[in-house]
């Protein structure tokens, strides 16, 4: 048996008592102890509204409130915000809301959470590209300066390869990649945990007609399982084509219930519950919808801080859940029940302010009346005026055209205060885009000239063309003619809430065989919005004669038709109704159908307002219709000199710095 030779002697020095003594003997000892033991100590558990409470603070320029975020400032924004929590259920969590209550922040406590707590790949989605980038620069960049945690996480937009950019921030273990719903490759960009989609109402209807944003977007994060989560926020817009209010009905449809400081009787705040004494908005009080004592605003406090999310109805998928919040919930200090009804009393009169009363304040859906007015009506209602001039209330004309196969159908428009409008001219060109007399034709039109009642002529400020009949001949001709005064366009069906007209794009075409770098610069139109509005300004209230004697005006938006015109110009202005139709999985959505085949009257109407929209006729403030105004009652000014208003050469010659202004701004 193997025997050792030699023994083990004990080691010299220090015992490991002494040992262990000699390594904590320096000073700053405990300093140290304490970061290595909170660096052994896990993060706390906190759910999103308790992180927002800790760590979230809000920028003086990015809030009204600057400071520490508290949640209990609104306190239905918790549970929300605790259902993106990743230890909550809920994958998919719909919101239906009025404007300023507090969700946009409480997607940006999630995105902060996020980013400290549970990283991983973020999709931020904005309507377009350009409010991304707003929002990247109004938000996120002020949430991650002001937050120590955050900041430490994500590098400087200065530093060098920070992954820091205007619209990607880069973080330990994840990144977010804020992107626009018409960018196609935003949305396929990369796999994403977590979607927040906001404003999903003012998505286009396909994002580079690729398809459905939303679907696209959250397709992302299929490949995450249970694990995602994406969050739908929006103010809905039109009953049966609002994305939010869809995808609120498939939800449990949760209300915030609030006790009554009288009975304790809890209850949704209702709109029809508010009352008030006529012409004083400032006596608006709530009634309890059980004891029907008034409820002054002064309560709203202690109401939020008793309320809580009821669910109102079986979700088809139990992993989504939806909330909907009207004003009326808004905290003290924001909006209070007095401005509400200011809001609704100087609304009355006019569908659009009531509309956007619904839509922005109720946070629900409007319901677009789309009867088709009767033809026989419109005929009784025509007016009088020398044919071939415009009436004194026109100050600009726009013209729509609309090609088809054998002939080219045009109508001129005059256009004044509130979109109040009157039909100049309606012109049918013989022959279809393959003829070529018939571009000559048009081109003749472009350049002629109608008077006006005040002795100006006036040439059509812009002419929006139809591209969905032979749209390189249309791209071609619109080219030689100049883009400033014709404007090609593309009508998709839709209503688009942010903006009814988008583009310019460049888009190719084919000339003679040539491939062209750069092609016609074309606008797409929602022509649902324009058809809804043209139907809506047609049944407003006209003042009788002696109203009119007494002084009264058309109301904005009037639309004044000629004695001239046709029997069947009308009922093909009126040959389209707005009607519900289903969905195979059994969504309702509007759809515009034709009463009769031919629809040309509408159409042109249809892209001559777009014209009015591109020339910019929505945004003008008032001291340029006063410009127009004055232009046509004096002396020739550079709206002359572009060639839009040709005057006597008797009249004598004056400039204006504002006439100089208009032309250099191109809105003549």
């Amino acid at each position: 048996m193997y025997a050792p030779t030699s023994t083990i002697s004990p080691r010299s020095g220090p015992s490991s008592g002494d040992a262990e003594d000699a390594l904590t003997d320096f000073d700053g000892v405990a300093e140290v102890l304490r970061a290595w033991g909170a660096g052994l100590r896990p993060d706390p558990d906190l759910t999103v509204s308790e992180w927002a409470d800790r760590h979230r603070m809000l920028a003086p320029r990015a809030s009204a409130e600057p400071g520490r975020y508290r949640t209990a400032r609104t306190p239905y924004t918790r549970e929300i915000m605790d259902a993106l929590s990743p230890g909550n259920a809920a994958q998919r969590i719909v919101f239906m809301k009025a404007a300023q209550v507090g969700a946009t922040e409480a997607g940006n406590n999630w995105i902060g959470f996020a980013i400290h707590q549970a990283p991983g790949p973020m999709l931020a989605v904005q309507p377009t590209v350009e409010l991304a980038k707003r929002n990247s620069r109004q938000r996120i960049d002020p949430l991650i300066d002001e937050s120590p945690e955050l900041r430490s996480r994500v590098k400087p937009a200065r530093s060098r390869d920070a992954g820091n950019t205007m619209l990607s921030k880069e973080f330990a273990g994840g990144i977010l990649i804020m992107t626009g719903a018409n960018s196609a490759v935003g949305l396929r960009s990369t796999p994403a945990r977590y979607i927040f989609l906001d404003e999903v109402d003012a998505y286009p209807a396909s994002a580079d007609e690729e398809g459905d944003p939303v679907t696209l977007a959250e397709a992302r994060s299929l490949t995450f399982a249970h694990r995602r989560k994406v969050f739908l926020v929006s103010t809905p817009t039109i009953r049966g084509l609002s994305r939010i209010e869809r995808e609120f009905e498939a939800s449990d449809q949760r209300r915030f219930f609030v006790p009554c400081p009288h009975c304790g009787a809890m209850q949704w705040l209702k709109f029809d519950r508010l009352r008030w004494q006529k012409g004083r908005p400032e006596t608006a009080e709530y009634h309890c919808e059980v004891c029907d004592a008034a409820i002054a605003e002064h309560h709203k406090t202690a109401m939020l801080e008793g309320g809580e999310w009821r669910a109102t109805a079986t979700a088809a998928d139990p992993t989504t859940v939806g909330y909907h919040l009207s004003a009326l919930y808004s905290p003290i200090g924001w909006l209070s029940w007095e401005r509400i009804v200011r809001a609704w009393d100087a609304a009355q009169g006019s569908d659009e302010a009531i509309k956007a009363f619904r839509n922005t304040i109720l946070g629900e859906t409007w319901v677009e009346t789309g009867e088709a007015p009767d033809w026989q009506r419109l005929y009784d209602r025509r007016e009088r005026w020398t044919s071939g001039t415009v009436p004194a209330g026109g100050l600009f004309l726009t013209a729509g055209a609309d090609v088809q196969k054998d002939r080219i159908e045009v109508d001129v428009w005059a256009w004044g205060r509130g979109l109040e409008s009157w039909l100049v001219d309606h012109v049918v060109i013989e022959g279809g885009p393959d003829r070529h007399d018939a571009w000559s034709e048009l081109t003749v039109l472009l350049d002629k000239s109608w008077l006006h009642e005040r002795g100006a002529h006036l040439r059509i400020a812009r002419l929006a063309i139809d591209t969905g009949y032979e749209a390189p001949a249309v791209y071609s001709w619109s080219r030689a003619h100049g883009f400033a005064q014709v404007s090609p366009v593309k009508g998709v069906e839709g209503f688009n809430r942010s903006s009814p007209v988008s583009g310019p794009t460049f888009v190719d075409a084919t000339e003679g065989g040539k491939r062209l770098r750069r092609g016609a610069r074309l606008w797409t139109v929602a022509v649902s919005t324009f058809k809804a509005e043209t139907y809506r300004f047609l049944r407003l209230a006209r003042p009788t004669e002696e109203e009119m004697a007494d002084g009264a005006a058309f109301p904005p938006g009037s639309v004044h038709l000629p004695h001239w015109v046709e029997n069947e110009w009308l009922k093909q202005f009126v040959a389209e109704q707005l009607v519900t139709v289903r969905t195979k999985r059994g969504f309702a959505r509007l759809e515009w159908q034709k009463l009769r085949e031919r629809n040309e009257a509408l159409d042109c109407r249809v892209y001559a307002r777009a014209a009015a929209w591109i020339a910019g006729a929505d945004r003008w403030p008032d001291e340029k219709w006063r410009d127009l105004e004055d232009q046509l009652g004096r002396a020739p000014t550079a709206a002359d000199a572009a060639g839009l208003i040709n005057r006597p050469a008797s009249a004598p010659q004056t400039k204006r710095r504002s006439d100089w202004l208009g032309r250099r701004e191109g809105w003549f």
